[in-house]
């Protein structure tokens, strides 16, 4: 092997140090990048009727819409007024357990989703809950 460098190659390697130029990192090419478009709907102070009517619509625009992730906020019912009612169950009227169960329920909607599960701490942890949404054919 030649362990001399040319002057030519000499000069060239002077000329690329000193260019501004730069490279394309070619590893970030073959690099999948994942992204996720996220909503949210907050559905405090809704009545039940108000929430599935919202939630519907919500998921509905946001399929359309191409939204992967929906943050869906219910709160925990601990300022529900149905202690007052003693003829509602206090499980099933808190929006918490019966939006979801709204969701699971309703064929056209789960054509739709992928997942339903629960919140993380940050976005809302037991007074919240996750939609995945398919991709729109």
């Amino acid at each position: 092997m030649n362990n001399k460098i040319s002057d030519k190659d000499k000069i060239d390697w002077e000329n690329f140090l000193s260019n501004k130029e730069k490279l394309p990192n070619k590893d970030l090419r073959f690099k999948e990048i994942k992204t996720s478009k996220v909503k949210q709907i907050d559905l405090h102070g809704f009545t039940l009727d108000e929430a599935n009517r919202a939630i519907e619509k919500f998921i509905n625009l946001s399929y359309e819409n191409g939204i992967t992730k929906i943050i869906v906020v219910t709160g925990k019912g601990l300022h529900s007024n149905v202690e007052a009612d003693p003829y509602v169950s206090k499980d099933l009227s808190i929006l918490k357990y019966s939006v979801p169960e709204y969701i699971q329920n309703n064929l056209e909607l789960m054509k739709k989703i992928i997942e339903i599960k629960d919140a993380e701490l940050e976005d809302g942890g037991s007074g919240a809950f996750y939609v995945f949404l398919k991709k729109k054919l």
